[in-house]
């Protein structure tokens, strides 16, 4: 009788059971419909727009993003690539943050992990410019970051591992791959193009005219000596040379030449460049540096180059209104500090520089080991008689305009600096011309065998030349017009390129430039990082490198590939190992997709994704 009576009584229950889940299904359906009715429950379909370069600013970037935007589509996002101008690409990422994803080739990076530290740390999370363009916060990555700064050894190398897998989770970018840089040169006039690695600054440098010219192009009087001619697409160095500009520095290869640095970046680390010596003090605490000067260094204006420049250098790029603004009525002190959009990531490491005299500086670091702190070295260094009058807010009619000051806007031309190249005239959109700098410390070294490795320029001119496409100028050089591509072509031009039996086919696989996808990680829905990794499992990388760099590129997993820091289990082994493809051969699986961005907290309806807005 038990087992009886308490036998419909469970089955009472189970069918109440069930006609409560029915009910209360019934109920949410009905509470869904009226939320939705109300707007509190509005869904639509994730749309994203990938902005990029037209195909004649760049031969990749476009049929690129035409690829992913075909995958986002085929998981159901409502996707569209827009091409932008590089000027304004770089001005609408860098400085406005009017972007959902970007996709474009990054200027060159050094092979140091703390490059990462500008990229990605939350401090600049609201700035605008180089540093933190995504708006990134990730307070584990703020972690690594600051304590790779620190840490020396294998106990870094450990660090940046995490570092990395912490980045690779919540993909605030993603790298596509690392492209060849491919030019046409002709051998009549110089060689060495093989050597030159025309990617770096030095690059020019390296180069031997096939005359075998042994004393620097100097020497030679009159206008009978040699010219290196080049030829390009990009037109912005012939309207603007400054170093600090956002949107007119695609390449520091020019600037580099026109300005130099304390040290330089090589294969081992930085070396003096235009500092002679360095050395850090034994300390427990912060590093500091006594830096040493060569002597005798002149700007290209004839004036004296001292420690005085120094420190004022590292104090403009760390508020380019060096206080300037700081008595106006009503402002803070924090409302004048106006950050660089460039080099913040390298100059942040330096806490003050003092002068000892004119030739010597001690320059006291943050928080951060001597490895680390030797990045500050490589900024410009500026003259301070041209620009301590660029530190002023911009006017316009005498209208200050918004947070910016002359010296992030100004052409800067006529350029003054102190490297190996001077300045001497423009064609704005057409042409620019340099000349060797002879009071330059080069002309002091009598072979490359010297303190530095490199010796002076063998021209007495670099002219520069703009055409409208990479195969224009390509015909350029096959004309016998030019000397060489000055930035690098793309692959539909190799067969052109072969076809010519007096140009030779230059390809570089030492390029620290990578092509990535950038996402706005403050914008709806890019600010969840799960749907941000299930984006970069949509791209085939395989097939970008290709189908659209027609195999002259190799995918990447991160901006550290082919470096020492990226450990065994984090390369590249046909696929990444964070965010492998989600299908083969460029074919999406779309079950598996779906379940991605199902497990992301996203829904599908008739095939396309929806989010609540």
């Amino acid at each position: 009788m038990v087992e009886s009576s308490k036998g419909p009584q469970i089955r009472r229950r189970a069918v109440l059971g069930t006609l409560t889940a029915g009910a209360t299904a019934s109920v949410g359906g009905c509470l869904r419909r009226a939320r939705s009715v109300a707007g509190w429950d509005s869904r639509t379909q994730v749309s994203l727009r990938i902005k990029t370069l037209p195909a004649d600013s760049d031969p990749y970037a476009l049929h690129a993003a035409r690829m992913i935007v075909s995958w986002y589509q085929a998981a159901g996002i409502d996707a569209q690539v827009i091409p932008v101008s590089e000027e304004e690409l770089l001005r609408q990422v860098l400085l406005g943050n009017d972007f959902d994803i970007f996709l474009a080739r990054t200027a060159s990076l050094d092979r140091d992990p703390d490059i990462l530290y500008g990229l990605l740390h939350s401090r600049f999370a609201d700035t605008r410019g180089w540093q933190n363009p995504f708006g990134y916060t990730d307070l584990d990555v703020d972690e690594w970051l600051e304590t790779q700064r620190r840490a020396t050894g294998d106990r870094r190398a450990d660090v940046v591992t995490d570092l990395i897998e912490s980045i690779g989770r919540s993909q605030p970018f993603t790298v596509l791959c690392f492209s060849d840089e491919i030019r046409a040169a002709r051998s009549e006039n110089y060689r060495s193009w093989q050597r030159a690695e025309l990617h770096s600054p030095y690059g020019y440098l390296r180069l031997n005219t096939v005359a075998e010219t042994d004393g620097p192009a100097g020497d030679d009087d009159g206008d009978d000596g040699s010219a290196l001619r080049i030829v390009g697409t990009d037109r912005r160095p012939t309207e603007n040379l400054n170093p600090l500009s956002v949107e007119y520095r695609r390449s520091n290869v020019l600037t580099k030449l026109l300005y130099d640095s304390l040290g330089r970046a090589t294969a081992d680390g930085v070396s003096p460049w235009l500092a002679e010596s360095w050395t850090f003090a034994e300390t427990d605490d912060s590093p500091r540096a006594t830096v040493h000067l060569r002597p005798d260094r002149t700007w290209h204006d004839g004036e004296p180059l001292t420690a005085e420049d120094v420190a004022f250098t590292y104090a403009m790029l760390a508020d380019t209104s060096l206080g300037a603004t700081e008595e106006r009525e009503g402002e803070t002190e924090a409302e004048t500090r106006i950050p660089a959009p460039r080099f913040q990531g390298r100059t942040e490491l330096v806490d003050e520089v003092t002068v000892v005299d004119p030739s010597a500086a001690v320059i006291h670091f943050s928080d951060c080991s001597p490895q680390v702190a030797r990045r500050a070295f490589t900024v410009p260094i500026l003259p301070e008689h041209v620009w301590e009058e660029r530190t002023d807010p911009v006017s316009i009619s005498g209208i200050e305009v918004g947070s910016a000051t002359e010296a992030l806007v100004t052409n800067n031309i006529e350029p003054v600096g102190s490297g190996p190249l001077r300045f001497v005239e423009n064609t704005p959109r057409e042409s620019l011309v340099l000349e060797p700098f002879g009071e330059h410390f080069l002309f002091e070294e009598s072979d490359e065998d010297g303190a530095t490795g490199i010796g002076p320029p063998r021209f007495d001119r670099l002219e520069l030349q703009i055409v409208g496409s990479d195969n224009a100028a390509v015909g350029v050089v096959a004309d016998g017009d030019a000397d060489v591509t000055a930035t690098p072509v793309g692959a539909d031009t190799v067969p052109q390129i072969g076809r010519s039996s007096d140009v030779d086919l230059l390809v570089s696989q030492s390029s620290s430039s990578p092509y990535l996808l950038g996402y706005n990680t403050q914008r709806p829905p890019l600010t969840n990082p799960r749907i941000r990794h299930a984006l970069a499992r949509l791209v085939d990388r395989s097939s970008i490198t290709a189908d659209v760099f027609n195999g002259y590129a190799r995918p990447a997993v991160t901006l550290l590939d082919g470096t020492e820091w990226v450990s065994d289990g984090l390369e590249w082994d046909g696929a990444d190992p964070m965010t492998p493809f989600l299908g083969s051969n460029g074919d999406l699986d779309l079950e598996a997709v779906r379940t991605e961005f199902r497990n992301a907290g996203f829904e599908y309806e008739d095939e396309k994704l929806m989010r609540r807005t």
